[in-house]
């Protein structure tokens, strides 16, 4: 019987139903397979209150078209053939298709991060390799086009709230990550591997993390006990969902395990490994958690920059000649006495642009102000922690500069 996907009106899912139809996207992509239990998650939320789409024969309203079409036909004294005909030709009619949205940039980093969360947490994802390329391509398509707001965007953004801190934290990994790999000229093989391995190195782990993230209390021994491995776990469910490339899986393998030391010596799969392991801790130290504040800029720069010995590490210096000492997103007071948003990479580490939020008396500026930070006055004079900013930024404003 021939079947097309149509609309299935919002509030018409709940949560903890299970599902007796398969659920796609407007594109056809399906998100959820008939029998499937929906379990609270943004994707899920989003579905209820948006609506998802259906194959037209798995609902009641083309069963019910479909059975007066037939009647009709019968009253009619239409022959048998031709009524078999129509059973296997019959097409319910559908709204017009509504043409697409271009989404703006925090929205389209909304719609990443609601689809990273709900693969990353699902026990028995379907498609996840394709579903993760997806994420990934348009995660850097957007970073490649514009990568100083992007960076400014998804920074500051990871530095005011703890909510799903695990896809949060992947993404910017990702981003970073891939900055890295071109500072460092790895190979387009090697390039790819450390992009899987950035949003999959706490696969399995997504869920404990964000427990950990949003708990008053700091984790527990029984907490830090349990994720000790978490490495090892996400490598073997990556392996049983498909991923066969030996150095992304060893990357994810050994993101917490490898220590310091130069790269070149390094195997390929230890190498990305240490390259994740800087990055997340400075994605990390950006990072709130209801137990802790994020830190500034230039605090969450030196944790990289000195390995765990206190001497320069390779990783974490190509980390800090990519984004900065003061990276896109981070606070800043100048030496005029104006507090701004640092907005774009500059000529040197030390030197980023920045727009200025707060003026020298203390009040909010009506619009942000570039300040070239080259220049004596408005130097940066000091990083601040983002909870320091007691401010609502006009991020779109920011976005245009």
């Amino acid at each position: 019987m021939a079947s097309e996907l149509i609309p299935l009106p919002a509030r018409t899912l709940r949560l903890g139903m299970t599902l007796p139809y398969d659920l796609f996207d407007a594109t056809g992509k399906l998100l959820f397979a008939r029998g499937q239990v929906l379990r609270d998650s943004p994707l899920v939320r989003t579905l209820i209150d948006g609506g998802a789409w259906v194959n037209s024969s798995d609902t009641m309203e083309y069963q019910r078209a479909l059975a007066h079409r037939l009647d009709t036909m019968v009253m009619q004294d239409v022959s048998l053939s031709d009524i078999a005909k129509a059973d296997g030709s019959f097409r319910l009619e559908t709204p017009a298709a509504q043409p697409k949205v271009e989404l703006g940039p925090r929205e389209a980093w909304s719609d990443l991060l609601m689809h990273i969360h709900s693969l990353l947490r699902e026990t028995e994802p379907a498609d996840f390799q394709p579903r993760l390329a997806q994420i990934r391509d348009s995660a850097l398509k957007r970073l490649h086009a514009h990568p100083d707001s992007t960076l400014m965007l998804l920074i500051f953004e990871s530095s005011q709230e703890f909510g799903d801190y695990s896809a949060r934290h992947a993404l910017l990994t990702l981003l970073l990550s891939d900055l890295v790999a071109q500072q460092l000229q790895l190979s387009a093989e090697l390039r790819a591997s450390l992009q899987g391995a950035a949003l999959t190195m706490n696969y399995g782990a997504t869920a404990a993390h964000d427990r950990m993230a949003s708990q008053l209390d700091a984790a527990t021994p029984a907490q830090r006990q349990a994720l000790a491995a978490h490495g090892d776990r996400a490598a073997q469910r990556l392996a049983q969902v498909g991923i066969q490339d030996p150095v992304w899986l060893a990357a994810v393998r050994l993101h917490h395990e490898a220590g310091p030391g130069p790269l070149g010596s390094r195997s390929e799969g230890e190498k990305l490994a240490r390259l994740l392991r800087r990055i997340d801790i400075f994605g990390a130290r950006l990072s709130p958690r209801r137990s802790r504040q994020a830190m500034s800029g230039a605090a969450a720069a030196r944790a990289v920059f000195l390995d765990e010995l206190g001497q320069p590490d390779e990783a974490g210096a190509a980390l800090i000649k990519t984004v900065g000492l003061y990276p896109p997103g981070s606070i800043v007071r100048l030496a005029n006495g104006e507090v701004g948003l640092v907005f774009k990479r500059g000529f040197s580490a030390n030197e980023p642009l920045v727009a200025a939020l707060i003026g020298k008396s203390g009040s909010p500026l009506s619009n942000p102000v570039p300040r070239d930070t080259r220049l004596a006055a408005q130097a940066i004079a000091a990083s601040l922690a983002p909870a320091e900013l007691k401010l609502r930024v006009n991020l779109e404003a920011l976005l245009k500069l």
